[in-house]
């Protein structure tokens, strides 16, 4: 497989931003050749999926600025320095959706877009939720509707692109798969 790596020559900072930085590098090719690569380093993410005892789904309704639109999705979020992803699992459902969680079970771990960014998700399994009363609250600058919706629902929704990311309708596939093996 080494002859397929590329190699940095140099590597410029263009911007340090809250949540991404951007880098672009030159790279010598396996060829011998160089080239430029954007590249935008990500700190990680997390993504929950949760189901009640009364087999609904847990999901956030949000306006996602870089599509200009509400999305639904799955809970989620984005890494702290230094937190371990099952931490940020447990902290993102609780802000998002109100629910705690006895067991986060590790389902996978997936890189977003590895054309141009490093960010990974790792994906959780909630089980045994339970509505807390005084839930841990949204950041200041985050703004969201609860859903529960059935699996038909979510399906729907995948169908009418409402749902629109692919964590959340990997998490959808997941669950649509996971009915049929259990029966």
């Amino acid at each position: 497989m080494e002859h397929l790596v590329e190699k940095t020559i140099a590597r410029q900072t263009i911007f340090e931003g809250k949540i991404i930085d951007l880098h672009v590098e030159d790279v010598e090719l396996p060829n011998g050749k160089t080239s430029k690569r954007e590249i935008i380093k990500h700190p990680g993410a997390v993504a929950v999926i949760g189901v009640t005892k009364e087999d609904r789904i847990l999901m956030v309704r949000q306006y996602r600025k870089p599509m200009e639109r509400v999305m639904v999705e799955i809970p989620a979020g984005k890494l702290e320095k230094g937190e371990e992803p099952i931490v940020t699992a447990a902290r993102e459902l609780e802000e998002e959706t109100g629910y705690v969680c006895e067991k986060l079970t590790p389902l996978i771990s997936f890189y977003t877009s590895p054309g141009f960014a490093d960010e990974l998700v790792h994906l959780y399994v909630a089980e045994n939720l339970q509505k807390k009363e005084n839930a841990a609250s949204l950041d200041e600058d985050e703004f969201v509707d609860l859903l529960e919706v059935t699996l038909e629902e979510a399906l729907d929704l995948l169908d009418k692109r409402e749902i629109y990311d692919a964590k959340t309708a990997y998490a959808i596939q997941y669950l649509q798969l996971q009915r049929k093996v259990n029966g």
